[in-house]
């Protein structure tokens, strides 16, 4: 019973729960992302190209054939439709965590302004040493 306790103690600890909801939020994310690069982006940029659909860009090294016993043997080929679809979503989550960061620094420093210092133990001292003098 004494690993189960432990467990449950490690899997309620504020960071776990909060990386659990990351990597949610982040999946979810991720799928926005991929729509976007998909069925936005890349269309009118094949378009302007001259109507090429990247996910189907490919360089085939070896065409597809029928082997002796009648079986299909598929191509093979290199996405590199599907590679730079990826490299795309890519810069984008890395570039909307940049954001994220980027504001949740902001807004650290800004309470780290807002938020008083605390005189040292030297000022302190000082400060006691001057209101006996001035009795």
């Amino acid at each position: 019973m004494g690993m189960m306790s432990e467990f449950k103690e490690f899997a309620m600890r504020g960071s776990v729960v909060d990386l659990a909801v990351g990597v949610v939020i982040g999946a979810a994310f991720g799928k926005i992302v991929t729509a976007l690069v998909d069925k936005v982006i890349m269309p009118p940029i094949g378009l302007l190209i001259g109507g090429v659909d990247f996910s189907k860009w490919v360089l085939t090294l070896k065409e597809a054939t029928v082997d002796a016993a009648g079986e299909a043997v598929p191509a093979v080929v290199i996405g590199i439709g599907e590679f730079l679809n990826a490299v795309i979503q890519f810069i984008i989550l890395a570039f909307a965590i940049f954001l994220v960061v980027k504001a949740i620094n902001r807004m650290n420093r800004k309470q780290e302004e807002e938020a008083p210092a605390e005189p040292s133990e030297d000022v302190l001292l000082l400060r006691e040493i001057r209101d006996s003098l001035k009795r």
